[in-house]
């Protein structure tokens, strides 16, 4: 889900009654070279509580329910989801910045930091678009706001994937700080020592921190793809002041906004006949743990992309596209 501040820059380019929704402003237009992604069909910029956020659509809406795409962070963005876009041969594929993330506006306004807003956020993306029900897969953070979202909006779901999954702070750290123990000491030290009133220097820590994320965050490096799909996007990127005020300074403790966040017990109000838990071999949520959330989750499957980590769509894109593929083609209907 998270990521530190210290190794921000490092990770930037990995990467939840019927009103009428209100009409959405075309986006600027961006010019996209990008090798393999292919550039987006329609471009919107939808308004929502507190600014405008980035919506992309590849694919016919109508063709069968579409699957929607919930980044990380809080303050990630959507570029490494865009690994999925071959999808659209099939459904459309709609991927969107949350507010103050990526190409959506930047307020940097706490009142916009409720898991609640967020929710909304999407709702309104789906009124928006006239969608009746759609797919909803969810990515680390991402993943809290799918769930809330399938337990408040069930009419709207056709399935939900909770890629990555982290519902529950206490637990997330408590695996974070268990997969430490896996590294070096050196690098253990380090990282405690990061957290303290007098941490070693920055390059010590990112040097540190890197190390765990090339464990269990992304085994494999940004790919030429994804290189130039983040520089054909433009947008401002990771935003670390919203991560910092809602999660905090490091991975292995919380300081925000979340530092109390469960969202478990939502697992019992769910369709768990419609729900799949999505993780790598080598995720920082940990196989243990989420197999506990999928026996919470009467029905509900499992399934673990193999030699991936946190990152599983960019890590393993082809194995990842299989899977969520065949997942959906099989809850398409009511």
């Amino acid at each position: 889900m998270i990521r530190t501040i210290l190794a921000a820059a490092a990770l930037a380019l990995s990467g939840c009654a019927t009103l009428s929704a209100p009409e959405a402003a075309p986006a600027p237009a961006t010019a996209h070279s990008v090798e393999a992604y292919a550039a987006p069909e329609r471009e919107l910029m939808v308004p929502v509580e507190g600014g405008d956020v980035y919506v992309r659509v590849n694919g016919d809406l109508d063709a069968a329910p579409p699957v929607v795409f919930l980044h990380g962070g809080p303050g990630g963005t959507h570029n490494g989801l865009a690994s999925m876009l071959g999808l659209a041969n099939e459904r459309a594929v709609i991927l969107y910045d949350q507010l103050d993330s990526g190409r959506s506006d930047h307020p940097n306004d706490p009142a916009n930091w409720r898991v609640e807003r967020f929710v909304e956020e999407l709702e309104t993306i789906r009124r928006t678009l006239g969608i009746e029900r759609w797919h909803v897969v969810g990515h680390s953070w991402g993943s809290a706001i799918a769930l809330e979202y399938a337990a408040k909006y069930p009419q709207h779901v056709a399935s939900t994937v909770l890629g990555g999954t982290y519902i529950n702070t206490e637990r997330w750290i408590a695996d974070a700080n268990r997969l430490l123990e896996e590294l070096p000491q050196d690098v253990q030290q380090t990282i405690a020592a990061c957290g303290t009133d007098a941490p070693p220097s920055a390059q010590e820590c990112t040097q540190a921190t890197n190390a765990f994320y090339a464990e269990f965050n992304r085994r494999e490096p940004a790919s030429a793809q994804l290189r130039a799909y983040s520089a054909a996007i433009g947008g401002r990127g990771f935003n670390p002041v919203i991560y910092n005020a809602m999660w905090g300074p490091s991975e292995f403790r919380s300081k925000g906004s979340l530092k109390t966040y469960d969202a478990v017990p939502l697992l019992a109000k769910i369709d768990g006949s419609r729900t799949l838990f999505l993780i790598g071999q080598y995720d920082e949520a940990r196989i243990d743990t989420v197999e506990e959330y999928v026996r919470m989750t009467p029905g509900a499957e499992f399934g673990v992309v193999p030699g991936a980590a946190h990152g599983f769509m960019t890590d393993r894109p082809m194995e990842s596209e299989a899977i969520l593929r065949a997942w959906m083609a099989r809850h398409d209907a009511p």
